[in-house]
């Protein structure tokens, strides 16, 4: 099998993650008329999945240290077809949050775990784009899932469609797994060398299969056999890239990025726009801005860099999001709608081709082998965390400070994001994993890590 097949197979974990999370936005209004849902229990609706998710990045990166990556995939592509069958033949409200919990352990499951078997998979010259794959995937299946809940809308029982289609990819991704290899480092690192060297087969030819398993074989001297304790979480390389990961974590999402997946038919309505309609037809536009900004950032990220597409990315975000503050400040209705939606897809497309990919990546390449999966796992929690916190106080800051102060907050925020970046990002352009890992050792200042090039 080729590698392109190998991403393209694993990469179906990233599409489930875009689907399950968009696709609720459109099938809500309708599980509202079914249960007669108050407010709060819309709420929860969306919240318990994105509590799952926590929940479930919180455990899987232990297990795949333990189990290893494919099987942890497979694993999650499992709870997806389960999480969606629940929720489509939902017979209560509490059964459908039973159904939304399942999917939300599968999202966070697939959340850490794609990119991280992805980037243990590729070439060195070549994981940035294929990481990134993952993102684009992530924004399909965004857009997918706004295409999907249109086309369902007029259905009796449509809701249940929405939900329930997400069983499909599921079973693709289960089955496909069932025939890739398991990730070469993770192997050599449980001592299966000789399994190790077969999977590096499949991805590569004689002399890069020889070269990888020489920078194998060195990383393992260097770790010495032995099970990392989680203390060493907390002290020298991995204390360095536990503090890059989870800060990027929660900037992406306290600069506000999920407030607009979640609730952009609402800024659209407070900005003006004539009726719901036209609010879910410019949501997805944005969807579809998101999609071609990842494309350019696939394109762009193992030649630019990680870090300087972060930056770019950032100040891109930190300007939208203060003209749109700016537009809400004025409060013409008339213009107000024009510039809320422009800022709103330029802010997105500013994401799509910075923080959104590249934050995913680095968390796959700065942790040491010995605790990649944990180390991930802990950068992963905080990320749905901050998502859950975020989305649970977006509209209470609406109503209590303001649409404009709400965005201008999350300029400033971004802004910290950029200072943040400037002074401890790494980039790791055009270094395999291993050489990654000594860079970033504990003997290492911060800012050399981040001034250093490919």
């Amino acid at each position: 099998m080729s590698f392109g097949k190998i991403a393209a197979t694993a990469s179906l974990g990233g599409l489930l993650f875009g689907y399950d999370t968009g696709v609720i936005s459109g099938a809500l209004p309708f599980i509202k008329d079914q249960y007669s849902l108050s407010p709060g229990d819309q709420g929860l609706v969306v919240s318990i999945a994105l509590a799952g998710a926590a929940l479930g990045a919180a455990f899987a990166g232990g297990i795949a240290d333990s189990l290893g990556r494919r099987k942890v995939i497979i694993t999650s592509a499992a709870l997806f077809v389960v999480g969606a069958l629940i929720c489509a033949f939902a017979t209560s409200y509490w059964h459908l949050l039973g159904g939304r919990l399942v999917l939300g352990l599968a999202i966070g499951v697939a959340s850490m775990l794609t990119p991280l078997y992805l980037s243990e998979m590729a070439p060195a010259d070549k994981r940035g784009a294929v990481v990134s794959l993952n993102q684009m995937c992530i924004t399909s299946g965004i857009l997918v899932s706004y295409l999907v809940d249109y086309l369902f809308s007029h259905v009796t029982g449509g809701w249940r469609w929405m939900l329930g289609i997400g069983a499909v990819p599921g079973i693709i991704l289960g089955v496909g797994m069932l025939f890739l290899p398991d990730s070469p480092r993770w192997l050599a690192g449980q001592g299966h060398i000789d399994a190790a060297r077969d999977a590096l087969r499949r991805i590569a030819g004689p002399r890069e299969v020889e070269a990888q398993m020489h920078e194998l074989r060195t990383d393992l001297k260097r770790e010495n056999g032995r099970v990392a304790p989680w203390s060493e979480m907390f002290s020298g390389k991995a204390k360095y890239a536990l503090i890059v990961g989870v800060g990027l974590a929660v900037f992406q999402q306290i600069t506000g990025i999920n407030t607009v997946i979640y609730f952009a038919p609402t800024i659209f309505n407070s900005a003006g726009m004539p009726d719901t309609s036209a609010s879910i037809l410019a949501t997805a536009g944005v969807g579809v801005v998101n999609v071609v900004m990842t494309y350019v950032a696939l394109r762009l990220i193992d030649r630019a860099g990680r870090r300087s597409l972060l930056l770019v990315g950032l100040i891109g975000m930190a300007v939208t999001l203060a003209i749109l503050a700016g537009g809400f400040f004025i409060g013409n209705s008339g213009a107000l709608a024009w510039i809320t939606t422009l800022s709103v897809a330029a802010y997105v497309g500013f994401f799509a081709i910075g923080l959104g990919p590249v934050f995913w990546l680095l968390i796959a390449e700065i942790f040491p082998l010995a605790v990649r999966g944990r180390g991930m796992s802990i950068a992963t929690v905080a990320n749905w965390v901050s998502n859950l916190i975020v989305s649970q106080v977006f509209l209470l800051l609406i109503d209590g400070i303001g649409s404009a102060s709400t965005f201008l907050a999350f300029a400033v925020l971004t802004v910290a994001a950029i200072f943040f970046t400037l002074r401890l990002v790494p980039e790791t352009k055009g270094r395999s994993l291993e050489e990654i890992e000594a860079d970033l050792g504990g003997e290492a200042h911060p800012q050399s890590a981040a001034n250093a090039s490919a």
